[in-house]
């Protein structure tokens, strides 16, 4: 075990002196490399010589199993392994690197979040008065434009960015609204019959006072300086309906994308019109959403059919 302590030592050195790591990078270097090296130790290696590629892939293995590291934390291990195996490649202490080829282990696919249609309707409800409750809309007339934002977000599967971004010249129509997504490509979505009323009585009952508090912008949403809403402003909205509705679960602006998408599909919708209407560059983005609706079935059958328990 002599020289591979010897060579880590030396490594170590190394990112000391000639590549001026700082001091507190290369204890987290020893720490994991010491984790190695008793790993080794474990497999009778006292050579370097010895490792070989199903070494250190077994290493990365035994990172998850056996000391049951997250993804993120093999990942760092790992780096600081193949650090040291060029290292010695390029010491010409070994003929290869047989670290080269072993990937840390990919971090599992964390599915969306979508929340129930009945919670995102209480969420609706909590965020402001339905566009036809006239004295409503005249006692608090920020709630109804926090009423809009939402049902404007859940109809669209709009980003918070492409939301607060939104100018009245991409109001196309009552019924299209023109977003620019990452890129700033452009897409057309639909919307559907709550979110133009509410989005119209925002328009014509509140917009217009509120932008008369500011020289003028071009913005849909306004706050009440008069200026365009933050997307810390759209968080601080959900935040509050959330919990005026009594919602435990953590909402956010994208909790209304993922719910918009899953729903979709769960009505019916093909994979590839909810793709063009989310801005995905690519169907195996939106095919995440089918995998939430594939578990939704799953439960469904389980719990419904006669035969399913075992």
């Amino acid at each position: 075990m002599d020289s591979l302590t010897r060579n880590v030592d030396n490594y170590l050195r190394h990112l000391t002196i000639e590549r001026g790591m700082a001091k507190n990078t290369i204890l987290a270097y020893r720490r994991d490399l010491v984790l190695y090296l008793t790993f080794l130790d474990s497999q009778k290696i006292e050579k370097t010589s010895a490792i070989t590629e199903n070494l250190v892939k077994d290493f990365a293995q035994y990172l998850v199993v056996t000391k049951g590291l997250v993804s993120n934390s093999v990942a760092r291990v790992l780096a600081a392994v193949r650090g040291f195996h060029k290292f010695l490649l390029l010491e010409n202490l070994v003929e290869k690197d047989v670290s080269a080829t072993v990937k840390p282990p990919k971090s599992p696919k964390r599915l969306p979040k979508a929340i129930s249609v009945s919670e995102v309707e209480a969420l609706l409800r909590a965020a402001g008065p339905e566009p036809d409750e006239v004295s409503a809309l005249a006692g608090d007339p920020i709630r109804v434009r926090d009423r809009a934002i939402l049902e404007l977000l859940y109809a669209t599967g709009a980003r918070v960015s492409e939301l607060v971004n939104m100018d009245v010249d991409d109001l196309v129509d009552p019924e299209i609204v023109r977003l620019f997504g990452k890129g700033s490509k452009e897409r057309l979505v639909p919307v559907g019959k709550y979110a133009q009323n509410a989005l119209q009585s925002y328009l014509v009952r509140v917009r217009p006072s509120l932008a008369k508090l500011s020289k003028g912008t071009p913005a849909v949403f306004l706050n009440q300086r008069g200026t365009r809403l933050s997307r810390q402003s759209v968080w601080q909205i959900i935040s509050d309906a959330a919990l005026n509705a009594k919602i435990a679960k953590e909402v956010s602006p994208h909790t209304f994308r993922h719910s918009f998408a899953t729903h979709l599909l769960e009505g019916g919708a093909d994979v590839r019109v909810v793709q063009e209407l989310l801005g995905h560059a690519s169907v195996a983005t939106t095919q995440i959403y089918t995998l939430v609706t594939v578990d939704a079935l799953r439960e469904i059958y389980a719990t419904a059919h006669p035969r399913a328990q075992r």
